[in-house]
């Protein structure tokens, strides 16, 4: 991320904040921004996570993709037949 800041305004609810500032004085931040930042970054990650997740759920109900993947594993067989041979210590 960027270490370029805006300054910019947020109204929380005042239990929220006490506990931010419980969190600071805690020492788990230098700051509010900087546990603010954390957070927020923390949820972006998670948003970012989820939405991967739902198109990997997609995928397992795609049979395009189901025959895609088959074909690849098909074209690709004797190679990771080899490869693990290899990895062995066998001869191919």
């Amino acid at each position: 991320m960027s270490t370029h800041t805006v300054r910019t305004t947020f109204a929380l609810p005042a239990d929220l904040l006490a506990a931010v500032d419980q969190a600071v004085q805690a020492g788990h931040a230098r700051s509010r921004n900087e546990l603010v930042a954390r957070a927020l970054q923390r949820e972006l990650a998670s948003q970012q996570r989820a939405a991967i997740d739902a198109a990997f759920a997609a995928m397992a109900e795609d049979p395009a993709y189901h025959t895609e993947a088959q074909t690849i594993t098909e074209t690709f067989a004797h190679a990771d037949w080899e490869a693990l041979r290899l990895a062995e210590g066998m001869t191919p």
